[in-house]
């Protein structure tokens, strides 16, 4: 697995202290980006939190999901949460160390009482002393709450900078990217009140690996959810019950629990799935792989946007019109930009290979964020698209009509088949996932050598329609 090493640098450890007004967070970020460009360490929010109790159990469920390797639990993981300020929420993310758990914690403006939210993204600091301290947070305790330096640390401190070497696996960063991918297919499929949701999530096995068994699936029964042994239309998948655990944390404080997932078909193959449990003012989203042993990182939803070079001037274009919006409208940037709706979406869905846009289930639209990573990383370390390039560049495509051969490096020859723009395959990358995964590299070289003659014979117009 390709790592690299981030130098995490905040002012001092983050902190809970006592005052005469009560509580007071203060959560302690790294460099970071906002609309001013990149800044040492950005200032986001400080005001008081509606729900003390409920905001720090739902930071601690995303601290939680960072810290973990879900596949492998006798390994620690250690990456700091990441929160973006978007003008009228605090958006709180983490990956699990082994790349299958998704957590997004979003205060709304209802959870928030008497500060401005800034604009940017950045690292914060989330150490053990202070998931100590929140663990014990009363519920009628006061809860002031500081999202960067206070300013007269900005300008006195002298003390040494806290800093961690965090590891950065390529995979977390590509997880990021294939799960908004695939949480933009997803739809509503149930909603329990406070005291199914409490019943159904309190059944679910704690712990061990359920993977073995094949997965679990969940059909709507009235208000709650029953189990069924296999995919049936409406159905959402349940891989890995035990990764829910940390929405134990909040579960008192829960008011609803909606689910999502994509549309299945009877004896549907393993999906992904979206579970969001509602409180005052927030709302807790942890969104799990298809497998408990399987990672986003592999599951291809973004190489089609990758292998065009369209989607990457679009992308290019589109990025200079994101403005930190908690909601991204298609059609305005579809107006701006001059680009068809689905063009826009193919932009999007580029940048958020980046980390530069995120994908909110709740509200089905994306929102615009800049996680700190390298934007050439995840192309550059796909080896599938890594792969297809060096197929087209050294001549091994030839392309006759709906038919395309594919001469792999070593000697095999393999045909892609086109029927009405989805491509199969003939190799066993194929026969074993059957698209599930996204495209072969034999797929994606073909798809690349018909847009590559297409833009030869003239027939593409940058806009996006034939001519």
């Amino acid at each position: 697995m390709t790592r690299s090493v981030q130098a995490v640098a905040y002012r001092r450890p983050s902190v809970l202290e006592s005052g005469t007004g009560g509580q007071r967070l203060g959560l302690e970020t790294s460099e970071g980006s906002t609309p001013s460009g990149a800044v040492e360490h950005p200032r986001f929010f400080a005001g008081f939190l509606t729900s003390p109790q409920q905001a720090s159990a739902a930071l601690l469920a995303v601290a939680d999901v960072a810290a973990a390797r879900y596949h492998q639990p006798q390994l620690r993981a250690s990456l700091d949460p990441v929160v973006t300020g978007n003008g009228d929420r605090l958006r709180f993310e983490s990956f699990s160390g082994c790349g299958g758990v998704y957590a997004r914690l979003d205060v709304l403006e209802a959870g928030l009482d008497g500060g401005e939210v800034g604009h940017g993204t950045t690292n914060v600091d989330v150490n053990d002393p202070l998931r100590e301290a929140l663990s014990r947070i009363g519920a009628e305790d006061p809860l002031h709450l500081r999202v960067g330096p206070e300013e007269l640390a900005v300008t006195t401190l002298d003390g040494p900078v806290v800093e961690k070497k965090v590891p950065l696996p390529d995979r977390w960063l590509r997880g990021f990217a294939e799960a908004q991918v695939i949480a933009a297919g997803f739809d509503l499929r149930a909603e329990l009140d406070a005291g199914e949701a409490v019943r159904f999530l309190r059944s679910l096995p704690r712990g061990g690996r359920s993977g073995a068994a094949g997965p679990r699936w969940v059909v709507p029964s009235g208000r709650t959810l029953r189990p069924t042994t296999r995919a049936v239309p409406g159905a959402v998948c349940l891989p890995g019950p035990e990764r829910l655990v940390a929405l134990q944390r909040v579960l008192r404080h829960a008011t609803a629990l909606r689910v999502y997932g994509p549309a299945v078909a009877s004896g549907a193959a393993a999906t992904a799935s979206a579970w969001e449990v509602l409180l005052p003012g927030m709302r807790l989203t942890l969104t799990l792989s298809p497998d408990a042993a399987r990672g986003f990182s592999g599951e291809g939803g973004v190489l089609d946007a990758l292998a065009t070079d369209e989607a990457a001037a679009d992308a290019e274009l589109v990025s200079v019109l994101l403005a930190w919006e908690p909601r991204i409208d298609i059609a305005d940037l579809g107006a701006a930009s001059g680009l068809t709706a689905e063009r826009v979406r193919a932009a999007l869905v580029r940048l958020g290979t980046s980390g530069r846009v995120g994908y909110d289930t709740a509200e089905a639209a994306y929102f615009h964020r800049e996680l700190p990573y390298d934007a050439q990383r995840v192309e550059r370390h796909n080896p599938r698209l890594r792969s297809a390039r060096a197929l087209v560049g050294a001549g091994a495509v030839a392309l006759e009509g709906a038919i395309g051969t594919v001469t792999a490096e070593d000697g095999h020859v393999h045909r892609v088949r086109d029927e009405a723009g989805v491509l199969s395959c003939s190799c066993l990358w194929w026969a074993k996932y059957r698209g599930g995964r996204g495209p072969c590299k034999h797929a994606l070289a073909v798809r690349m050598a018909r847009r590559g003659a297409a833009a030869a014979q003239g027939t593409v117009r940058t806009d996006g329609g034939a001519r």
